[in-house]
């Protein structure tokens, strides 16, 4: 996980904190995501990928957008909402 990164002026005990989730964690953002709020779906090559239990939050690289979704056992995930913000996206969980 050398590449899992938070967000810039973000720690874990606030992402945390925000989302009322003590056992957030940041992942390795190397795994397959997709929008499939769009059809076709989209691809999205996940930067960031922050994990909730079965959920996760996923920033896309050149994308200002943070996207909820679903974190599949494979590691994969499937987003279907978007936020502007993160703050909102964690309030959103």
């Amino acid at each position: 996980m050398a590449d899992a990164q938070l967000p810039s002026g973000w720690t874990l005990q606030r992402i945390r904190d925000v989302s009322g989730d003590q056992g957030a964690i940041v992942l390795d953002p190397n795994r397959a995501a997709k929008w499939v709020a769009s059809d076709p779906h989209e691809v999205l090559h996940p930067e960031i990928v922050l994990g909730f239990h079965d959920l996760c939050i996923v920033k896309p690289v050149d994308d200002d957008d943070w996207y909820m979704g679903s974190l599949y056992d494979d590691g994969s995930i499937d987003c279907w909402t978007a936020y502007d913000d993160l703050y909102e996206a964690l309030r959103g969980l």
